[in-house]
């Protein structure tokens, strides 16, 4: 689902939209990776140096992130993995199936060929809040689990070094009640050239479930109320069908949600704590 931040786009009623969505679109997804507007916009301009980024400017970041999470399943590779398993490993209960996503590198033409990033380079990227194609605060929350797919010539070893680097570095927070909650995948086709996109020899994506993103959920939330307090522009949707009760509904479903990532975090810090006091 794409659009989350109204103030980069053109729809006024975008909170509505995107919440009215969540709440329809639920029972027919079995996964959702999210991007916004704010995002994408900010990597286009900063990394890509674009100074005035049109939405196929957009959508191709979105289109070469998503290509990164279907690469294992359309090309060979030394650690295959097909959506499936993606999705297994990444949804640990059906409600919190909402992914978030950074691809690196997104670099500028001209910068490219001077740019020699090391798989460790490429892997620290990937948690880097510049290269994040939603806009969150990685520090709100932890990572409950996430799979790492990278594609181009990598070596197995080299990619768990630089793993362990990025775990021992404190750099991202991740559950402690979930072991193994990073999951690998190599893909030995590296990316194309895609409008705007240099191909680039190496490159990675991550796809994160992580409980910070219940910020971008109460944020939504509080545009959407406030407009539907005054009952802003409901007569539109009415007109074409809705009923006014399903307002209602979708605000005290997201609502819900919002309290099932909370209620994953109390427990991770109800156990850290039960761990301090047996220390």
């Amino acid at each position: 689902s794409s659009g989350i931040n109204a103030e980069y786009g053109d729809i006024i009623v975008a909170p509505y939209n995107a919440v009215l969505f969540m709440n329809q679109g639920k029972e027919h997804m079995d996964a959702s990776v999210m991007f916004d507007n704010e995002a994408l916009f900010n990597i286009s301009c900063n990394n890509l140096n674009i100074e005035k980024p049109s939405f196929s400017n957009i959508n191709q970041l979105i289109a070469q992130t998503i290509s990164s999470v279907t690469a294992p399943v359309r090309f060979p590779g030394t650690l295959n993995t097909d959506i499936t398993q993606i999705q297994t490993n990444l949804i640990p209960y059906p409600r919190l199936k909402y992914l978030v996503a950074t691809h690196a590198p997104f670099v500028a033409r001209e910068k490219l060929s001077h740019e020699q990033l090391t798989v460790a380079d490429i892997t620290k990227s990937c948690f880097i809040p510049s290269n994040q194609l939603l806009t969150y605060d990685q520090g709100s929350g932890k990572i409950i689990s996430c799979s790492l797919l990278y594609r181009g010539y990598f070596s197995l070893a080299d990619v768990n070094k630089a793993i362990e680097k990025v775990k021992k570095s404190k750099a991202i927070g991740m559950v402690d009640w979930l072991q193994s909650n990073l999951k690998i995948g190599i893909t030995h086709k590296a990316t194309v050239d895609y409008g705007d996109l240099v191909a680039s020899d190496r490159a990675a994506c991550l796809l994160a479930n992580t409980t910070a993103v219940r910020g971008v959920w109460s944020r939504l939330l509080r545009k959407y109320d406030v407009m539907y307090a005054s009952r802003a522009f409901v007569h539109w949707f009415v007109g074409v069908g809705m009923e006014k009760n399903e307002f209602a509904c979708a605000s005290y479903e997201l609502e819900t949600l919002v309290k099932d990532y909370q209620d994953l975090e109390e427990i991770e810090d109800s156990a850290d704590s039960e761990d301090s006091d047996e220390c």
